[in-house]
């Protein structure tokens, strides 16, 4: 089962990359590791930097991507992306959040929530 995931989770982060890259960013980073977690896509559109989480699910019948976001999990998105927009010397930057349904050989959908700063 967990190969599973990891095999639906890359192909999620790979769709998400794809759709960024058509929606006019520029990826500067994938998987970014920090001491306080992974920071899955980290991109630029007008000069603005986005941290992305990524969530991925095959179908949204026990619930929404999204829905997995925890407040834990939040923090540490924040924590993450403050610490590397510290270190690089990232003024303007903001976290979203992309959620992703569907699996390998089927086209994806994606929904962004932007700006989800706590």
């Amino acid at each position: 089962m967990k190969s599973h995931n990891l095999r639906i989770g890359r192909w999620g982060e790979q769709a998400a990359a794809d759709h960024l890259i058509v929606c006019g960013y520029a990826i500067l980073a994938r998987n970014a590791h920090t001491p306080f977690g992974e920071i899955d896509i980290i991109a630029l559109q007008d000069e603005i930097t986005t941290f992305f989480e990524v969530k991925t699910r095959t179908s949204s019948k026990l619930g929404y991507p999204e829905e997995s976001v925890t407040p834990k999990k939040q923090a540490h998105m924040t924590a993450a992306a403050e610490y590397y927009a510290s270190e690089h010397g990232i003024d303007h930057w903001q976290i979203d959040i992309l959620a992703v349904v569907g699996s390998p050989g089927r086209k994806p959908v994606i929904t962004h929530f932007e700006n989800v700063n706590l």
